[in-house]
């Protein structure tokens, strides 16, 4: 079973965000969040704050039955598109103006389980009754 966690519009330009993601794609949440954590980018910390999310939407998804720690979290596929981008002048010599872009992101986080979650089996033996 797969969770999917979102971050929008953050103020940092895709390319950058881009760097950090590549790093924690494919990997276990635990290693992931070791990386995040003593990774020297700003970016790491938006990234982190999203595993953690996304591991929560997991448990959640599973109406809190299960733990994140006994099935074999990874993430799956993290991908980051560029967002809108708030344009803005500053002045330059002679009269001129040069043109500020302040770019944003999107960040899409999904984290599934290697090691299969068990049913539970009242609800099996139930739709066997019927």
């Amino acid at each position: 079973m797969e969770a999917v966690a979102k971050l929008k519009n953050v103020p940092m330009s895709a390319r950058k965000m881009r760097l950090v993601v590549d790093t924690v794609r494919g990997k276990s949440v635990e290693d992931a969040l070791n990386i995040l954590k003593f990774t020297k980018k700003e970016a790491g910390e938006w990234i982190e704050k999203l595993v953690i999310s996304a591991i929560s939407n997991w448990e959640n998804k599973l109406d809190m039955a299960y733990s994140a720690d006994d099935h074999d979290l990874f993430v799956k596929t993290a991908f980051v598109d560029s967002g809108s981008s708030l344009k803005r002048f500053r002045p330059a010599p002679h009269g001129r103006a040069h043109r500020i872009r302040k770019r944003m992101n999107h960040v899409t986080l999904v984290v599934e389980n290697r090691a299969e979650v068990a049913e539970d089996k009242n609800t099996e033996s139930n739709n066997s009754e019927d």
